[in-house]
């Protein structure tokens, strides 16, 4: 027999399970053994059958197959159906054939033995495959032939053919000697790999990125050694493997553990050169200190790589860690080598069904992760919130948030990791549903706690909603917030309520909804809150970046928030009072309100209100502005923002917003600098191109930069204090994304998503 799992098969499997209708009818093509022949396959620990159900195989062997297997639905049906529970039988997965043995035993054998190298539901180590789903993925004779020889697929080359679970050369789990040209010897894992460069895995828990001249060797056996187990250890081992079914919706039922200082510090205050959050810095300022890149060398840059993704209009912003890049897509996570593009792990989900979620997330948009330690974090499209491990893309929690509550609430911020804690959002804010944030714990996934930015009734601020609207009135919280670790404070934009243009049901100003919330990082109560639309008749969420900087305002030194909201106006608050400093038009189509007060509540123009026939106001109803990113640049003292000036025609009800032309004054897009002091545009960049086809956000970099994806489909590159265009790369694409910048082997790179691809720059 030509591999070890048939000898133990052989030995394993009674006489009495190969039916007589088998020998009769099937012997002849797939083996008296059944491990197949020339004249058909193996139907012993098949894959493909261990997915099948005992209906379709009863199917399969009736019909047979075109040009290959007879049919045999002229059989009895007595022997059909024995048939088929047999052949299902001999590809069940452990998890279904629930050998017997002491569980509890076989966990204590585990973490014994086993833990130092593989994870289960998060505990353990990565030094080895994740075994939380094993149970389901092998069955019990290959989990026993695993243990009883590691190396008893050796020979197969390639990952097609050889799973996670077992060594193979050429899989991310061969263990390789390395010496560089430097003369450095390393020995890991090689997790990945090209002609020209190697990612490595050491057994301390590092991913080394090498390339050039290398030399490599690897291993013939694996880094698993034979399990010395006695015959009651085994039984009792295997059985607690064969529980292990994958990962439930819930929090883990383990008591939480403290992360460490230093892997908060990392966040919380990131060093140049790393993205751990979707804003790159908790203070959503995206403004790097590096400065390899600048004014006197931008016309070199040269794209080093790109990586692509199953999605042609990706929102992502790479997260950077070590020189690891974090990319996303809907319900995918990917680590790709920051110097080379090549791929790591990929975590994959299947996609939700678009009727059960609304909105953005069921058209596929996604924006990015969050890191913390040793794992990253990611909200999918139906509003699960997951952990995953950094090292491996290993589910090690996950967490339904709107659990029990009505709604077609679905996910499409990055969450933002906070002093310790992962706070996430939710979208669907153009649906009947009640928004809110909610806190984690790192560790468990557990609920920490639960903001809500629509109130219940006889609550504060239940008495802005007057009318039946109030239960399922929006509010949704569908863009990463901001976190100020020295205040200890976190600030989330809010959505517009719902109905979206008709306020019949809502008279009131409908608070939380188109607000600033601050919250307190460990209980999540409200210190302050601004609203910049009240009664929101035009879907001007207040999902815009919240940028927190310290700065001299008006001559005293403040701590302030920034924010160019959705409504037209560019608004500087006091960050720690919510107090209102400054608001200005950054547009000129502008007609909705007439200005805001002395405590910044709009002066609401009373003809641009929605009617049944439908009225034309200014901004459009996608904003001034919108999510896409913004930066402030303390060196220049200029707030970026990419600006359309447009208009619509808004309806009270059925289709409450359509486009509005006027030949005479089309819709414009421009990237403007802003003096944060007054409010004035200091610079612009007109957009060549249709306006609608460009979300890109901006950076801001200490190299004295401002990059930027322009509407005709090019990335570009300005001069931060007077908008000199200094460098393009076309990549024809229609921007839905924001740049983020990250160093790998001591060089700067300029990273974004473009169309379905990651592309990244450095120079030459």
């Amino acid at each position: 027999m030509k591999y070890f799992a048939v000898l133990l098969f052989s030995l394993l499997l009674p006489a009495q399970e190969f039916p007589i209708a088998y020998r009769k009818y099937c012997a002849a093509c797939h083996g008296d053994s059944a491990t197949g022949t020339d004249r058909g396959p193996n139907l012993i620990d098949t894959r493909s059958l261990r997915a099948a159900t005992e209906q379709s195989i009863r199917n399969l062997i009736a019909k047979g197959t075109q040009g290959g297997m007879p049919a045999f639905g002229n059989l009895p049906a007595a022997d059909l159906d024995l048939l088929a529970r047999t052949v299902r039988s001999w590809s069940a997965s452990a998890f279904d054939a629930a050998p017997p043995g002491d569980t509890a035993l076989g966990q204590k054998i585990f973490e014994a033995r086993c833990q130092g190298c593989h994870m289960v539901r998060g505990s353990g180590a990565a030094n080895g495959p994740d075994l939380s789903s094993i149970g389901r993925e092998l069955t019990v004779r290959e989990i026993e032939a695993q243990l009883r020889d590691p190396n008893s697929r050796r020979g197969k080359r390639n990952a097609a053919s050889c799973p996670s679970w077992a060594f193979c050369p050429d899989h991310p789990w061969t263990v390789v000697h390395v010496e560089t040209v430097k003369g450095e010897k390393l020995r890991g894992f090689a997790r990945a790999r090209g002609a020209q460069d190697l990612q490595l895995q050491s057994f301390d828990g590092r991913l080394h990125l090498l390339s050039g001249q290398l030399k490599i060797e690897e291993e013939l056996t694996s880094y698993m050694p034979p399990a010395r187990l006695d015959d009651t250890e085994r039984t009792n081992l295997i059985a607690y493997l064969s529980r292990l079914g994958g990962i439930p919706n819930g929090a883990l039922p383990k008591a939480p553990s403290t992360t460490p200082p230093a892997a908060i510090a990392a966040v919380d205050r990131p060093q140049p050169g790393q993205w751990p959050g979707y804003h790159g810095l908790p203070s959503a300022n995206r403004h790097s200190p590096l400065n390899q890149i600048d004014t006197a060398n931008a016309h070199r840059l040269k794209l080093a790589w790109s990586y692509s993704l199953p999605h042609l209009g990706l929102q992502t912003t790479p997260l950077a860690a070590d020189g690891v890049l974090y990319v996303t897509a809907p319900n995918q996570v990917c680590a790709v080598a920051g110097d080379t593009g090549r791929e790591i792990w990929c975590y994959n989900r299947p996609r939700a069904e678009a009727s059960k979620i609304s909105g953005d997330a069921a058209k596929g948009a996604q924006r990015g992760a969050a890191l913390l330690g040793d794992k990253i974090f990611f909200a999918t499209d139906d509003a699960h919130l997951i952990a995953l491990n950094r090292l491996t893309g290993a589910l090690i929690w996950q967490v339904f948030l709107p659990e029990g509550l009505p709604g077609a609430y679905g996910a499409t911020a990055a969450p933002l990791v906070a002093g310790g804690l992962v706070v996430a959002g939710v979208g669907g804010g153009d649906a009947p549903l009640r928004g809110f944030l909610s806190a984690h714990d790192p560790d468990t996934g557990r609920e920490v706690w639960r903001f809500w930015t629509i109130p219940r009734r006889g609550e504060p601020g239940s008495e802005t909603w007057i009318g039946n609207a109030l239960e399922q009135g929006g509010g949704a919280t569908w863009l990463t917030g901001s976190f100020d670790p020295s205040l200890d404070l976190i600030y989330w934009p809010v959505g517009n309520p719902y109905p979206d243009t008709d306020g019949t049901e809502r008279r009131g100003d409908n608070l939380y909804t188109d607000s600033v919330v601050a919250l307190e990082r460990k209980t999540g109560k409200l210190r302050w809150h601004f609203q910049f639309t009240p009664h929101d008749l035009w879907d001007w969420d207040a999902t815009e970046p919240l940028v927190l900087v310290d700065e001299v305002f008006a001559g005293k030194p403040r701590q302030l928030l920034l924010q160019a909201n959705r409504n037209g106006f560019f608004y500087v608050l006091d960050r720690v009072t919510g107090e209102f400093l400054l608001g200005k038009p950054f547009v000129e189509k502008l007609t909705w309100a007439t200005g805001l007060d002395g405590k910044g509540r709009p002066r609401v123009n009373e003809k641009a209100r929605p009617t049944m026939g439908g009225t034309v106001a200014c901004p459009a109803v996608r904003g001034a502005t919108n999510w896409y990113s913004t930066a402030y640049n303390p060196d220049a003292k200029l707030f970026y923002v990419m600006v359309v000036e447009d208009c619509n025609l808004y309806r009270q009800a059925g289709s409450w917003f359509v486009p509005y032309n006027d030949p005479a004054n089309p819709p414009r897009k421009l990237l403007r600098a802003l003096d944060i002091q007054t409010g004035k545009v200091v610079w612009e960049q007109p957009q060549v191109g249709a306006p609608e086809s460009n979300y890109s956000g901006v950076l801001s970099t200490a190299g004295g930069l401002v990059f930027y994806g322009q509407s005709g489909g090019s990335f570009a590159a300005a001069d931060a204090r007077t908008g000199k265009p200094l460098w393009h790369f076309n990549s024809g694409a229609a921007w839905k994304a924001s740049p983020m910048t990250y160093t790998v082997h001591g060089k700067q790179h300029v990273a974004v998503a473009a169309g379905g691809n990651i592309l990244s720059f450095t120079l030459d």
